[in-house]
């Protein structure tokens, strides 16, 4: 009965670590939707958002850590709340993430765009979607999907990449975009750090699964390396 019990609680602390996860998509599709469109009125939601965020974080560690204390669990279910602790912890800091680029849209205050939006908001868009896979494999504790998926953090590496030289050319071309070249490099740094962040999750779910904690990186797999 109490076996039984205990694994309810998991599914529920499952299920709301999927909420916590689709709130921080959420907030990150809106908060560059916000920032293309320039809504200024847009970006202050993402930032009051972000309270709900931290809260419903508060609450999910306070149920891992009362889980922890009450059923003393063992081997796997210890490796699986340890590790749903940082993953609570890594979508709270996704949320700060979302709630930066709200800001930078507010401190741009009435300056239009240095240029129309397009790969950070393709940047978002493949983050959330690597983030919203990542989350799904750690509840099903799929460790092969887990280790798939930051295999596609390259693409939002290359994007950060692509957007950099873009800037740079403007900023070549007169030194006085510099500040508006560098509000949109500070949001496409924040969305290469959440791809960052759901590969932990990634880790965090193959670590659950077979008891090793590895480092998951595409390049070093590419070379052989056993690291």
């Amino acid at each position: 009965m109490l076996r039984k019990t205990f694994e309810q609680e998991i599914k529920q602390l499952k299920d709301e670590i999927l909420l916590l996860g689709s709130m921080v998509e959420q907030a990150t599709i809106q908060s560059v939707d916000a920032l293309k469109k320039r809504d200024l009125e847009a970006s202050k939601e993402v930032i009051a958002f972000d309270r709900k965020i931290n809260q419903k974080r508060f609450e999910l560690e306070n149920r891992v850590m009362v889980l922890i204390a009450t059923q003393q669990p063992m081997a796997h279910d210890l490796r699986l709340l340890s590790s749903a602790f940082e993953v609570i912890s890594e979508l709270e800091r996704m949320g700060d993430y979302a709630k930066g680029i709200g800001v930078i849209n507010l401190r741009m205050g009435e300056q239009p765009l240095l240029k129309p939006l397009v790969d950070i908001p393709r940047m978002a868009q493949k983050g959330t979607d690597m983030l919203h896979r990542a989350l799904t494999a750690f509840v099903n504790e799929d460790a092969e999907a887990a280790r798939v998926i930051p295999k596609e953090d390259d693409e939002v590496d290359e994007l950060y990449t692509q957007i950099y030289r873009e800037l740079m050319t403007y900023i070549m071309a007169d030194p006085k975009n510099i500040e508006r070249a560098n509000w949109l490099l500070w949001a496409a740094h924040n969305l290469e750090r959440l791809g960052d962040r759901v590969t932990n999750i990634c880790e965090r779910t193959v670590f659950v699964v077979t008891g090793e904690y590895k480092e998951i990186s595409a390049s070093y797999d590419e070379l052989g390396d056993e690291h």
